[in-house]
């Protein structure tokens, strides 16, 4: 791919000049076919966090206010969400999260396009769908001595590759790489204290891969259409989002702005890294159905794992 401002390398055009899918367009009818033969077991695996586990909601965000509504007394109930946040909890980020630079998101798309929804917005895969190959990288259970997921360890290539030789797992084109931080499952034990550090995003420390061209690199020749993490931000926190640093400093830039690439976060993974460790079997069908919400920026994953 060439080389634009920043070393960065750029996807633009690489799947059509008007394109707004990205990396998922790697979802093809075939390999979701394909990936569909891996159910054996009907084992399923609900990858969303509880919508109040992250409370306060991290990155400053807003709390849900969910009231449950008797709308025909003693006959029929309703519910209504207030003050609702789709990337609070387990999320997708859309193509029009992140912009490269200033004014300029995935395949030249500008700042009023994304505004007006007419290009890089979540609707774009909730009218599609995400499907394909799952394969599942257990961080937390080959990270080395002292690991901790709550602090700010930037993983590199050298920790995926070799949490992917532990897993047995070959890449193929079109895979949804899960990567199991452990981050999630920590989270859900600490204090409330600790929590509301974590909610700043001044303060929140947290594990996520490094900030480098060589990530980068990796997550696209790798030929994968999406990866998910159980981490806030899939990159570690916090980032270096500085102009002497970009665009590297705060990958978003790269992954989403660049490369078009498909970023799912705070998924809740401990259950299937739990049977994929018990199994040996480390990859399974992956679906998700991101809300087809017109201009809509995020979503919650609504993301399944079947075996």
């Amino acid at each position: 791919m060439p080389e634009v401002d920043g070393g960065a390398r750029s996807a633009w055009g690489v799947f059509g000049a008007g394109d707004c899918l990205g990396t998922v367009n790697r979802q093809t009818p075939e390999r979701i076919a394909a990936a569909a033969g891996l159910v054996r077991r009907g084992a399923l695996f609900s990858l969303n966090a509880p919508l109040d586990l992250i409370t306060p909601a991290m990155f400053n965000r807003g709390a849900d206010r969910r009231t449950t509504l008797e709308t025909t007394p003693g006959r029929t109930m309703d519910d209504v969400h207030d003050n609702f946040y789709p990337q609070a909890t387990s999320q997708w980020d859309s193509l029009g999260h992140v912009a490269f630079r200033p004014g300029e998101f995935y395949n030249g798309a500008t700042t009023e396009e994304i505004k007006t929804g007419r290009r890089n917005t979540i609707e774009h895969w909730g009218a599609r769908g995400i499907a394909g190959r799952g394969v599942l990288l257990d961080i937390a259970a080959t990270a080395p001595s002292g690991y901790h997921p709550g602090t700010s360890t930037a993983l590199t290539v050298a920790d995926l590759e070799r949490a992917r030789e532990a897993a047995g797992i070959t890449y193929r084109p079109g895979d949804i790489l899960l990567l199991h931080t452990g981050f999630l499952t920590w989270y859900a034990e600490q204090d409330r204290a600790t929590r509301r550090r974590m909610a700043n995003r001044e303060t929140l420390t947290a594990v996520g891969v490094e900030h480098t061209p060589e990530i980068a690199a990796y997550l696209w020749d790798s030929q994968l259409s999406a990866v998910a993490g159980d981490n806030p931000a899939l990159e570690v926190w916090p980032p270096e989002d500085t102009a002497e640093a970009w665009p590297f400093g705060f990958l978003h830039h790269v992954l989403i702005g660049q490369l078009g690439l498909a970023i799912g976060e705070l998924w809740w993974l401990a259950g299937l890294a739990a049977d994929c460790a018990e199994t040996g079997v480390h990859e399974c069908l992956v679906t998700a159905a991101p809300l087809n919400a017109p201009g809509g920026i995020g979503s919650p994953a609504n993301a399944l794992a079947l075996k």
